[in-house]
């Protein structure tokens, strides 16, 4: 067998030759993987349009779209909106994705579910009581509002930034993603100017996710966080001269265990002596005719 392949410019998409390969998937299975990995990041189509336009019919499109389930390329998730409302959201991969196992009971030994064996009570252990409402590990109602808040604060403020670029162009749900990254930035005290400037300059061309480039965006180029608030400065003042203290109580002056620079009432006849001595010696250097010294 001889391929012959072309060197493609554009409109082409690169597969994985083990999705193409994969015999576990019949041929309308594969065909149909590969159709889905060659449209665009936010492509919406159902199973009933995609039998509509494919010569097989919607039994064959539901039996290859069950096969990619589970063989773990295809995955549909439902996403609960913050107004309440229910959106799905349709995954896609190109190789297989693995979803962790749920736990299963084991199985019991041969005494197990046996009829008139009523449980052992240990007496020595201490009766528990029940929780309360308080403790029972649900989030408070106020927390859920206050982080409804937040997310719709975000989703909104993300969308007035965005808005004016048309080639990222966003779903509900995709916003909603990318809302605990706009929170952040947010909370680190950015504004939509500073969002604008980090999200729109240099958009690659083509854009073949808008969701994928806004959040590498808002994760490499988020702002350092604030500093934190320093304590404010307590005051507290002599409870005998009433000078500033580092702690509440008496200075080490009133406590008699230094004693002051300056008592009370020198620093004033200090300043009249001064002054006294500044107009005897000008006065004595006008009478004079010559400069006097100034005694100290």
């Amino acid at each position: 067998m001889r391929v012959h392949r072309s060197a493609h410019v554009r409109n082409f998409t690169v597969l994985p030759n083990a999705v193409l390969q994969y015999r576990r998937l019949s041929y309308t299975a594969r065909g149909l993987l590969a159709d889905l990995l060659s449209r665009p990041d936010g492509w919406r189509e159902d199973g009933r349009h995609m039998a509509d336009t494919s010569p097989q019919g919607r039994g064959a499109i539901r039996k290859a779209l069950k096969e990619l389930t589970e063989a773990g390329f295809y995955r549909v998730e439902k996403i609960r909106m913050p107004d309440g409302t229910i959106r799905t959201e349709t995954h896609v991969y190109d190789t297989p994705w693995s979803a962790p196992d749920a736990t299963r009971p084991a199985p019991g030994g041969a005494g197990a579910g046996r009829a008139g064996s009523p449980p052992v009570k240990n007496r020595h252990r201490k009766p528990s009581l029940p929780a309360s409402p308080a403790d029972d590990g649900r989030p408070d109602e106020r927390e859920e509002a206050s982080g409804a808040e937040e997310v719709r604060e975000a989703v909104a403020t993300l969308f007035r930034v965005i808005r004016s670029e048309p080639r990222l162009r966003l779903g509900e749900a995709e916003a909603a993603e990318l809302a605990p990254l706009v929170a952040q930035w947010l909370e680190r005290g950015a504004t939509r100017t500073d969002l604008a400037h980090a999200l729109l300059p240099g958009l690659p061309v083509p854009m073949h996710s808008a969701t994928a480039v806004l959040r590498y965006r808002l994760e490499h180029k988020m702002p350092p966080a604030r500093p934190a608030a320093r304590p404010p400065a307590r005051y507290a003042e002599c409870a005998k001269c009433h000078d500033p203290v580092p702690r509440p109580g008496i200075c080490r002056p009133c406590a008699g265990l230094t004693t002051g620079v300056l008592a009370v009432g020198q620093g004033a006849e200090v300043a009249a002596a001064g002054a006294a001595r500044v107009r005897t010696a000008l006065r004595s250097a006008m009478t004079g005719g010559r400069p006097a010294r100034i005694a100290a």
